[in-house]
């Protein structure tokens, strides 16, 4: 029976991931940074364990806890908007310190285990935004562009030990925690400068249309954690397929 380790299980992708990996008999092991076992269906092979992402002796002990893995899903992250003039740096430093930092310090800390294994798989949550501009979104598209680049810079570096690293690219997802994350920490959208912009670009996203679901999202990771012949990258989502077509 394999293990998988998924860091974010409180609400939306993290959470349905953990369920579609319970539903196939794998054992799971749900990291948030404050425990909530009743989130999940009790099982014997579920663990939930405290993880924040951001510091290293969290990351040391979840592990140590979690014991041998055979997959790491790394999808705790959080986004933010504002024209990039009005964002406070300390935010954009606490996105990179979550998106993208939390996600090279856990796959750094696994690696051992994997490549003297020959085997394991890395499977990170990206963001489709990173397939084309966007406005009002500089910074959380650049912490999310920089875990592409490195999760394909690292798939080149552990191939030959058995280790696969792939990437799944969502859309947008309105209805989950992570869409109120984004609206909490969006500021700076009242200057007067970027009105028109705002509602140009807001007025797009409450259209209706396709958008990407946490099922979808537990899908392309299963596939990736399990299927040897699964790309590199996986799209999530409809809105995620129309914007890739759209940014070819």
């Amino acid at each position: 029976m394999k293990t998988v380790l998924i860091t974010g299980c409180s609400s939306g992708f993290g959470l349905e991931t953990a369920r579609h990996f319970l539903d196939r008999d794998w054992r799971v092991v749900a990291t948030m940074r404050t425990p909530r076992a009743e989130v999940l269906p009790p099982s014997e092979r579920l663990r939930v364990l405290a993880l924040d992402v951001t510091q290293p002796e969290s990351i040391r002990r979840a592990l140590e806890a979690a014991g041998p893995i055979d997959v790491l899903v790394n999808n705790a992250g959080f986004g933010a908007g504002a024209p990039f003039e009005r964002m406070p740096m300390a935010s954009v430093r606490q996105l990179f310190e979550t998106n993208t930092f939390g996600t090279m310090a856990l796959t750094q800390a696994v690696l051992p285990q994997f490549r003297q294994r020959g085997a394991g798989v890395v499977v990170n949550v990206s963001s489709s935004i990173t397939l084309k501009p966007v406005p009002l979104a500089a910074a959380y598209r650049a912490s999310k562009a920089a875990v592409n680049a490195f999760t394909e810079s690292v798939a080149a570096e552990v191939e030959s030990f058995g280790v696969r690293m792939h990437l799944v690219l969502p859309g947008r997802a309105p209805d989950t925690r992570f869409g109120e994350t984004v609206r909490s920490h969006t500021s700076g959208l009242d200057h007067p400068a970027y009105a028109g912009l705002v509602r140009q670009v807001y007025g797009a996203m409450d259209a209706s249309g396709p958008i990407t679901h946490p099922q979808d999202v537990a899908e392309a990771v299963w596939r990736a954690a399990n299927d040897p012949a699964s790309p590199l990258r996986l799209l999530a989502g409809a809105d995620a397929e129309a914007w890739a077509a759209e940014a070819a």
